[in-house]
């Protein structure tokens, strides 16, 4: 570890603003570059003798970049097609549920086999609040939900 990098991890360690996750990642590659072993870094931090192996390579490969941003994690693989989305907003413009005024998020979720919560995602990305009485209007334009995704 170099001179500056270590003045760089103190910093950062001494800082109020650091987030905590940075603050102890700092400290595992310290006490490494004290001569500490793994196994003594991990009991006198509270952690896995993995975590601390995990840092120290981070630091060794990434240097002071690989401690203060998060590894990508990809995308989900849940994800739903444009088409599921498209039914999901062509049934809230368009249709209204038996014995109800407006769809909720559950019940669009139970009639499109989603959950509730993918479905007040997709309303909240196309901007749509059928529960907002005064302000929600339902479009009776059958090309309504084309124009919305390309205006979203």
């Amino acid at each position: 570890m170099s001179t500056e990098q270590r003045r760089t991890l103190e910093a950062w360690i001494r800082a109020k603003t650091t987030p905590q996750r940075v603050v102890l990642r700092s400290r595992i590659c310290l006490l490494a570059a004290e001569g500490l072993s793994n196994n003594s870094i991990a009991k006198k931090l509270g952690m896995s003798r993995p975590t601390v192996l995990l840092w120290r390579e981070r630091f060794e490969k990434q240097g002071q970049k690989g401690l203060s941003e998060d590894a990508p994690h990809g995308v989900s693989h849940r994800r739903l097609s444009a088409e599921k989305v498209r039914s999901i907003v062509e049934a809230t413009l368009h249709t209204k549920p038996p014995g109800a005024t407006h769809w909720s998020t559950r019940t669009m979720g139970k009639a499109q086999g989603v959950g509730h919560a993918t479905v007040a995602r997709i309303w909240d990305a196309h901007g749509l609040q059928p529960h907002r009485v005064k302000t929600f209007k339902l479009s009776r334009d059958k090309r309504f939900v084309e124009k919305l995704t390309d205006v979203v």
